[in-house]
């Protein structure tokens, strides 16, 4: 249990406020952060805060899930460009599985992703609602 905590920890940044990386060199926006720069393969860094917002790029639903999330069923798992460039695949929630098409405006949201047991780990992270409109 302690391995899981200390792992859960770590990626706290990630999983709450979509922090990334921007390439010194090229400026390319990097999710999740790593050492080496996808884009020109230059060092990476510092920290980059990205914004949350994206659209769908492709989703599927699943009926049958793996272990663990059959308590969710049917949910769907989106691949949403953010608006900074990078991909990332994320649970879409606050929406009917019907109403999901590419081109959806979505916003990053805190969410529960599991839970260890009555009494374990609860695990929180990132999924993606559809964008809440905005007063103009």
């Amino acid at each position: 249990m302690t391995v899981e905590i200390a792992r859960h920890w770590r990626l706290n940044s990630q999983r709450y406020a979509l922090v990334g990386e921007e390439c010194p060199e090229c400026h390319g926006k990097i999710f999740p952060p790593r050492d080496v720069c996808p884009h020109c393969a230059e060092t990476a860094g510092p920290a980059y805060q990205f914004s949350g917002r994206g659209e769908v790029y492709s989703h599927t639903t699943i009926y049958t899930a793996p272990e663990g999330f059959e308590d969710q069923v049917p949910y769907t798992v989106a691949l949403v460009k953010l608006e900074e460039g990078p991909m990332i695949t994320a649970q879409l929630t606050d929406v009917d599985t019907d109403e999901v098409e590419i081109g959806l405006p979505v916003e990053m949201v805190t969410r529960k992703l599991s839970q260890q047991g009555e009494e374990g780990l609860i695990v929180y992270g990132y999924k993606f609602r559809p964008q809440l409109a905005t007063a103009a």
